[in-house]
C-alpha cells in the first residue's frame, strides 16, 4: 500500500519544480522548520485527513506556500504598499499554489481532484516574518486494499 506516499511525494515533486520554491517540508505546521538554515521561499505540505471508502481514499491536504518578507529601511508614504515586499511574496506563493492545483488537475489520470482549492493568506507567522498562502483541497486516489 502506498498511497501516502503516491499523494505525498507527488506533490512534493511538483512544488521542487516551481521556480519560487526551494525547500519541500512535510508534517505538522506548527513543527516547520524555520531555522536559518532553512532556503526559503518554502512550500509545506500537511495532510489533514484521509477518508477511507469503498473504492477510493480521499486525502483533505493543506499547502503552504510562504517567503520571508523583506523590510526596507527607508520610510514610506505609501500606505498601500508599506516599505516590504509584502505584496510582491503573496502574489508569487499564491501563483505557486495555483500552478499547483493546476498541474495536479492535469495529472487526473492518478488520482481524482475536487474542482476548487480554498486559500488563505497569512502574513507575521512564525519568527521569521513570513507571509504567503495555505491551500486546501481534496484529492481522492483507488483504494487498492483487498478484502483478503
Amino acid at each position: 500500500m502506498k498511497d501516502y506516499y503516491q499523494i505525498t511525494e507527488k506533490i512534493r515533486d511538483l512544488l521542487k519544480a516551481e521556480p519560487f520554491t526551494n525547500t519541500v517540508t512535510l508534517g505538522d505546521p506548527d513543527e516547520v522548520d524555520l531555522s536559518k538554515a532553512t532556503v526559503f521561499p518554502l512550500g509545506h505540505i500537511t495532510v489533514n485527513e484521509a477518508r477511507i471508502e469503498t473504492s477510493r481514499i480521499i486525502f483533505n491536504i493543506s499547502v503552504s506556500a510562504m517567503d520571508i518578507v523583506d523590510f526596507n529601511k527607508e520610510s514610506t508614504e505609501d500606505v498601500f504598499l508599506k516599505n516590504d515586499n509584502e505584496q510582491d511574496v503573496l502574489n508569487t506563493q499564491l501563483a505557486v499554489l495555483n500552478r499547483l492545483f493546476n498541474a495536479l488537475k492535469r495529472n487526473e489520470h492518478l488520482h481524482e481532484m475536487d474542482q476548487e482549492m480554498i486559500c488563505e493568506p497569512f502574513n507575521e507567522r512564525h519568527e521569521n516574518n513570513l507571509a504567503g498562502w495555505t491551500g486546501t483541497f481534496d484529492v481522492a486516489i483507488p483504494n487498492e486494499m483487498t478484502i483478503c
